[in-house]
């Protein structure tokens, strides 16, 4: 009979449903282990990325599991966003009903993957009854001072009609999303307070072993911490000042101007104050609209605008024209600097450009002064100090403690730690997202809305808006409402929260999906968390992972969580792309490979395999229909080395000692079969190199293929060796190798039958290759009985027929024998 995946698979994964195989509780009999994957959005259909995703957490729940692991191993759905907007005005539906229609799609395709997930435990971020919690959480937020509401420039994107957090602005200030230039604008929008958690979030990634090194420098790179001095420079003939944090205070006697982002409040102020206040206004609009790439790369074109007005060093009291410049952003330090052109590139080129004065204060250590008009280009590096007053002559590495010191000192500015980091903006002006759960009364201010009241539910009459924007202000019902604090009349808030708000705890929520009482039981997080691996993509480290680092450090302070959990993922594996003919799938390239058909032509066992055993997990796969074919052919070759040995197989008895074993084949193939449960446990379990493992599986499967048993006692072996394919294939192929175990009469189901234990004595080789040098040079490669002595060996090797004739007629001046490995005659030349 062929290999019919087409039956075999549906059958089988109906059992392990019915049966409630995958089910888990906290109260397991063996170590817990929590793995993840991070969950999809539901997009309509799952592509190959999500394949290979599930496919490697899949393996290693079902491993661990065999290994005596209590594996919680869930799935849900990232539900909200705006591309169930755009399918609304497609195709003429409701976001609500195009989203839960592509969830129950991906549920299926997820099921005839074999995934052995624990259903009950799904959840859906739309889903009312898990919006609710996130809305709670936020006024968790709230009233521990961590969410907060004010008027600031935002990151805008025209193409989806909303507001931006910092790390959503991609490749030099580019929507994540859509790729769109993104602009600034002035609104009123919410935030969590990520910048208090900005030091243990940094400190923390040391505590994360088994994160990829990439990932963490990343981080460590996004929250930018810098030691300095935040100092004040009085804006001569007014009432202001402007605050800059600079890490080079060496530096401050080379200031010779000073400027400000075009979004800084000064430079409003300013306009107020001066005769040029339309102009001054005219040069933002046109700074602003540049992309953040143009605008901060080195060598690109730097634009400034004099304001007139002059700033005052508080070291010599000079006077400094304080500019605008389009290369100042107000997300990094105070949105200002102290402009250095002698001593950092981006000030040289804006000072040349507009004929500003170039003072060198630092030399080369082995050089001269330079002189500032004649430099090409800042000079960076550390030196010593010139035209620095007392300080002259310092080393920079003296130089800049006992300045920033001096400058404390003084009274003109204050050592503090600055990071690059930003509070989240968490405002979106879209419909299908989490309601913000609080009000505005005209009376009472912002008032959040009460617990009880939750959650404040989406309403879905609503009509998706052409071009993009939010209907919620025009859903006049549902906007206007009662104060819960006075009861006079109030408005809700229209904005949403971004969706990486919802995919900051789900982790947490599976751990008791069924709990209407809070977010998670905490007994139950406290049981599972932290997750043990986590399995996704790189894209993600600067958006998704720290997010979900500062919600789990923030659900630990409020009391949710152990103050023992401050991270959520123990170990991180962030998989590679799959790839058709070295480039990234995609609809426009016309390279799609579709999981559906791949899945109908050849089964999902096959798919699996393929995936698994194409590339390492964290190294990018080009997809091979060769590869898929040939995946497939080796498992019919498995099913028909179960199905032509059937009835022998059956017939066999339990496993022998390799002491019982008087033939030299038996002992060798047992070796083998033992040799290969060793190797391939630490492939998944220490190394996870899963496409070694099936490399030593079809070894194994070869080897018992050729295998030819000669009496019951080889039966026996031979019958040992397929039922540690089976079991050991099986987290690669659950759905045949549970139907060529139970072809073989076992009863139990593979799924919970527990992996095999390795037989060290059956390690132990028989005969080894040793290998004859002579001179130095290898000349023979004999094999000899294992664990000889060192004079044995010797006496072996000297007395084999093909080594004495090489020797014949050879003074032999010296024997060097290596137990097992080689034997090095020296002769005489």
């Amino acid at each position: 009979m062929a290999y019919d995946f087409g039956s075999i698979e549906p059958k089988w994964q109906r059992t392990w449903a019915e049966q409630g195989v995958f089910h888990v509780e906290k109260d397991g009999k063996g170590p817990k282990f929590y793995c993840l994957e991070m969950f999809p959005y539901p997009s309509g259909a799952l592509h190959m990325g999500h394949l290979r995703n599930y496919s490697i957490g899949d393996l290693l729940a079902r491993f661990l599991r065999m290994q005596g692991y209590n594996v919680l191993y869930p799935i849900g759905f990232d539900a909200f966003g705006l591309p169930a907007e755009n399918a609304a005005l497609k195709y003429g539906v409701q976001p609500s009903e195009w989203t839960w229609k592509n969830i129950d799609h991906m549920t299926e395709q997820l099921q005839r993957m074999g995934c052995s997930y624990d259903w009950r435990r799904r959840v859906e971020t739309c889903n009312p009854d898990y919006y609710r919690w996130t809305q709670w959480l936020f006024l968790q937020f709230f009233k521990k001072g961590l969410a907060y509401r004010k008027h600031a420039p935002v990151n805008w994107c025209d193409s989806c009609q909303t507001v931006l957090a910092n790390e959503q602005v991609i490749d030099g200030g580019h929507c994540w999303r859509c790729g769109t230039a993104v602009k600034k604008r002035g609104l009123e929008q919410w935030f969590l307070r990520t910048t208090d958690y900005a030091q243990e979030l940094l400190d923390c990634l040391d505590e994360l072993p088994g994160w990829p090194e990439r990932v963490k420098i990343m981080q460590k790179n996004w929250i930018g911490r810098s030691e300095g001095v935040r100092l004040s420079f009085r804006i001569e003939g007014t009432d202001l000042d402007m605050e800059a944090f600079t890490t080079r205070i060496d530096t401050i006697y080379g200031v010779t101007f000073a400027a400000l982002a075009a979004e800084n409040p000064l430079v409003e102020e300013l306009a107020k104050r001066s005769p040029r206040g339309e102009e001054i206004r005219a040069f933002v609009r046109k700074v602003v609209h540049q992309s953040e790439i143009d605008r901060t790369a080195v060598g690109g074109e730097k634009l400034g605008m004099d304001t007139g007005f002059f700033v005052l060093n508080p070291v010599n009291g000079e006077r400094i024209p304080l500019w605008i410049a389009n290369y100042i952003l107000m997300d990094y330090g105070t949105g200002a600097i102290m402009g250095v052109p002698a001593h950092d590139q981006r000030d040289f080129e804006f000072a040349r450009k507009y004929a500003i004065p170039v003072i060198p204060v630092i030399r080369p250590a082995d050089g001269p002064v330079p002189d500032g008009d004649a430099l090409e280009a800042a000079f960076e590096a550390d030196g010593v100090q010139c035209n620095s007053g007392s300080f002259d002559g310092m080393p920079t590495a003296e130089a800049l403690p006992a300045m920033s010191r001096w400058f404390e000192e003084q009274g003109w500015g204050k050592r503090e730690v600055n990071y690059r980091l930003r509070d989240w903006l968490i405002s979106r002006q879209r419909y299908w997202g989490a309601p913000i759960p609080v009000v505005t009364c005209e009376k009472c201010g912002i008032v959040p809305v009460p617990e009880d009241q939750l959650p404040v539910l989406l309403p879905m009459d609503v009509k998706v808006l052409e071009g993009g924007g939010t209907p919620l202000p025009g859903a006049t019902e549902w906007v206007h409402t009662t104060c819960p604090r006075c009861g006079g009349p109030a408005v809700r808030e229209t904005d949403t929260m971004d969706t990486f708000i919802c995919s900051s705890w789900y982790f947490l929520r599976y751990t008791s999906p069924w709990t209407d009482a809070e977010p998670f039981a905490h007994d139950d997080a406290a049981y599972w968390m932290p997750v043990d691996q986590y399995i996704g993509g790189i894209e993600h480290a600067c958006l998704h992972l720290i997010y979900a680092r500062f919600f789990t450090k923030v659900c630990s302070d409020l009391g949710l969580l152990p103050q023992t959990v401050r991270e959520p993922f123990t170990n991180l594996l962030t998989q590679g792309m799959v790839l058709k003919e070295g480039t990234k799938m995609s609809k426009s390239k016309g390279n799609v490979v579709d999981p559906d058909e791949i899945i109908r032509r050849y089964g999902a066992d096959t798919a699996r395999l393929f995936i698994l055993f194409a590339s390492p997990p964290e190294k990018d796969l080009d997809w091979s229909d060769k590869g898929v074919e040939g995946a497939h052919r080796f498992l019919g070759r498995v099913h028909r080395l179960v199905e032509d040995r059937l009835e022998g197989l059956r017939a066999a008895g339990a496993p022998l000692a390799s002491s019982d074993l008087p033939r030299r084949e038996d002992r060798d193939l047992k070796r083998l079969i033992h040799g290969t449960i060793d190797r391939v446990t630490r492939d998944i379990r220490d190394e996870r190199q899963f496409n070694t493992a099936v490399a030593r599986l079809m070894e194994l499967s070869n080897a018992l293929g050729a295998f030819k048993p000669a009496d019951g006692t080889a039966w026996r072996v031979l019958r040992e060796g397929v039922e540690t394919l089976l079991v050991c294939l099986s987290p690669f192929t659950p759905h045949l190798c549970e139907e060529l175990w139970q072809m073989l009469g076992h009863r139990d189901l593979l799924a919970r039958h527990p992996w095999p234990q390795v037989d060290r004595t059956a390690l132990a080789a028989e005969v080894v290759t040793v290998v004859l040098q002579v001179n130095g040079k290898v000349r023979e490669q004999l094999e000899m009985p294992a664990g000889l002595s060192r004079e044995a060996l010797q006496e072996q090797v000297l007395a084999h027929e093909a080594v004495a004739a090489r020797l014949a007629g050879k003074e032999i001046l010296k024997v060097i024998a290596v137990p097992d490995k080689l034997v090095n005659v020296v002769v005489k030349p």
